[in-house]
Order: C-alpha cells, then sequence, then structure tokens
C-alpha cells in the first residue's frame, strides 16, 4: 500500500459553486459612472465636491451689501434739520459713516446738475472724493480727531440743502436777488451742517480755519450746479 493511499480521500467530481466574492471600491465609486471614477482615482475627486449651501450666504441683498435704509433716512433727517433743538442725534453722522447713503445723495445732486451741464456728473464725484480729502487733512493738522470715512460721509450728506434749493432755482431763476439769497441761504444751510459736525470743541480757536474751507467747498459745488 502507497503512502498516498494510506490517505484517501474521496473526491465529490461535481459541480463546485464559486463564493460570491465582491470587491468594495467604494460606495461613491460604485455609484458614480466611469468619468467621476477615473477623476477620483487621479486625485481630482475635489472637483465634483459639491459644498453646502450656508445659512449666512443667503442674505437680503440690501444686508449683504451693508446697506440700512432707515440709518440713511435717520442721517438725512439730521442734515436737512441741523438745529440742536430738535432733538436728533446728530453725532450719527460722522460718528457712524457709510459709504452708500452719501453716494446716492451725491449721484443725485450730479443728476440734477446734468439739467445744467452733462459733463460736471464726474466732475462733482471728483470734488466730492478730493475735496473730502481735503478738509480731512486740514482737520487732522489742526488737531481733530476724525477720519476720512467720517469726512467723506458728512460732505456727501450735507449735500442736500443744495438738491432741496435746486427746484426753487428752476421756478424763480428769473428774480437775480430772489435766487441769489436762495443760493446764500442753501450753502450757508449745507456749511452749517457740515461744519457742525466736523468742528468739535477740539479745534478751539481754530474753527474759522476750517469751517471757511468747507463753505468755499459747497459755494464751488453749487457753481458746478448754476454754471456760474
Amino acid at each position: 500500500m502507497s503512502f498516498l493511499s494510506a490517505f484517501h480521500v474521496p473526491f465529490d467530481y461535481g459541480t463546485i459553486d464559486a463564493p460570491d466574492v465582491k470587491l468594495n471600491m467604494g460606495s461613491d465609486n460604485a455609484k458614480d459612472p466611469y468619468a467621476t471614477t477615473f477623476l477620483r482615482k487621479r486625485g481630482y475627486g475635489w472637483l465634483l465636491e459639491v459644498e453646502e449651501d450656508d445659512p449666512e450666504d443667503n442674505k437680503p441683498l440690501l444686508e449683504e451689501l451693508d446697506i440700512d435704509l432707515k440709518d440713511i433716512y435717520y442721517k438725512i433727517r439730521c442734515v436737512l434739520m441741523p438745529m440742536p433743538s430738535l432733538g436728533f442725534n446728530r453725532q450719527v453722522v460722522r460718528d457712524n459713516p457709510d459709504f452708500w447713503g452719501p453716494l446716492a445723495i451725491v449721484l443725485l445732486f450730479s443728476m440734477i446738475s446734468i439739467y445744467g451741464q452733462f459733463r460736471v456728473v464726474s466732475w462733482i464725484i471728483t470734488i466730492w472724493i478730493f475735496g473730502s480729502l481735503t478738509i480731512f487733512l486740514l482737520a487732522r493738522v489742526l488737531g481733530g480727531e476724525v477720519s476720512y470715512g467720517q469726512v467723506l460721509g458728512v460732505i456727501g450728506y450735507s449735500l442736500l440743502p443744495l438738491i432741496v434749493i435746486a427746484p426753487l432755482l428752476l421756478v424763480i431763476g428769473g428774480f437775480d436777488v430772489v435766487s441769489t439769497l436762495i443760493k446764500l441761504s442753501g450753502v450757508f444751510w449745507a456749511a452749517y451742517s457740515a461744519a457742525s459736525l466736523l468742528v468739535g470743541d477740539e479745534f478751539k480757536t481754530k474753527k474759522p480755519l476750517l469751517i471757511y474751507p468747507i463753505f468755499l467747498l459747497y459755494i464751488y459745488f453749487l457753481s458746478l450746479y448754476t454754471g456760474v
């Protein structure tokens, strides 16, 4: 008897079922099409990632642009009614500056000026920016604690009196004396609104040195409208 016959094991020559073997390639790859799988294998799967929507990204447009209409309306009232006896907290125009309100007012003044001369529109915006820069530098030299954004906002908002008198000048433009008085009152109104906010107690005896350039700036704004 041979060695192999001693350990003879009967063989079943029937059919052997192959085990159900599945390769786990990742649940995402099994479901993705060939192009997606190809990109993932090559390390470009990040191209297929979709970011979830952040609730903070779904803000209203005005909130996204940092535009507060109620705040702008309140500042307009503060500029148009600069008398302290009316009870408005006018310092909010200086202490809480914004850009969109003054820009809208300057653009409105520019649109009104189109009636006289179309070419002054871009010039008015330039004078607003660089005129405010001049007032800011002068205020800092004189010892004032103001920022350029504050000066830009106050000068822009204080153009409102000139916008108010513009329709009156169209109506009574033929009366030279009355028209001149309205122009002077509009300039004094605008200059007082701006100066009362920018010229604080820290200037002491130097207040006229800052009030006078502000007054000249609004005279120049008015000249761009009237064409003088």
